[in-house]
């Protein structure tokens, strides 16, 4: 459900071909090597998970990564603290291929593991951690929007390149962060990437939507959900395809705030 050439093509998430999701030209062009955009996203994550448990200690932790696609390092991200990582993915070609990751995941995703391991709560697990990898994470096929179902349930979460590239509609955008934050328990921290005015993109031949969002709707779709958090556009330059102006991280912790949201 993730991605990041450019075409006015106007479709909700019902109405795209998930299954036509080719994870493998997503992973060559966006993962093989860690470019600067992913590298500054990487730095943000472990400082605010690291100091969000190294201030508020850790017992058991559930993790959730909402729309995986074929994007590992989120899930990395949460590693040090979790005994378990859901992996929330629609498209069956990325479910495919995230279960194919489980035992034992490409070396490409070590260069995204030493750039987290800067901060000792990643590098105390060493250089590999496939077999705590393997250990704690499972697959989860599901829709975004049937993660009503699981409210409260995930004690941290993360949603990378999701929200606002499923659909053309601003209405399912905010519904779509609306159900990740949902899933979250209250004080949960909490992640989540989005391509900044992006025009839609391709995962090998096929076109997916995007929706038109910058800062200011990133904001207003998470202030109902999270009591305290930061909207930051990244520093680097948007290289990673045509279509987009540059990305937009925003992190935080789940309130107990809660709104409705119609999707109609």
């Amino acid at each position: 459900m993730t991605q990041r050439s450019s075409r006015g093509v106007q479709l909700k998430n019902a109405e795209v071909r998930w299954a036509a999701f080719d994870p493998i030209a997503y992973v060559d062009h966006n993962y093989r090597d860690l470019q600067a955009e992913d590298a500054e996203i990487l730095h943000m994550l472990r400082d605010h998970f690291g100091d969000h448990f190294r201030k508020q200690g850790s017992g058991p932790v559930s993790g959730i990564d909402v729309g995986a696609g074929a994007n590992l390092y989120p899930a990395l991200s949460m590693m040090p603290w979790c005994d378990e990582i859901t992996l929330f993915e629609r498209s069956p070609a990325n479910v495919g291929y995230l279960r194919s990751q489980v035992q034992s995941y490409d070396r490409n995703w070590d260069q995204f593991w030493s750039a987290l391991c800067e901060h000792e709560a990643y590098n105390s697990l060493g250089a590999d951690p496939r077999e705590r990898f393997s250990k704690v994470v499972s697959v989860e096929q599901g829709d975004l929007f049937d993660l009503a179902r699981y409210e409260r349930q995930w004690s941290m979460g993360t949603m990378f390149f999701v929200a606002e590239s499923m659909t053309s509609s601003h209405q399912e955008f905010h519904l779509g962060v609306e159900r990740f934050m949902r899933a979250l328990a209250p004080g949960a921290p909490f992640a989540a990437a989005f391509m900044e005015h992006s025009k839609g993109y391709h995962a090998g031949e096929h076109f997916f939507p995007a929706c038109d969002v910058g800062e200011s709707e990133v904001r207003a779709s998470l202030e109902t959900f999270a009591g305290d958090f930061k909207v930051q556009r990244l520093e680097s330059a948007a290289e990673v395809r045509d279509g987009y102006s540059g990305m937009i991280v925003a992190y935080g912790w789940r309130s107990n705030s809660d709104s409705i949201i119609p999707i109609d």
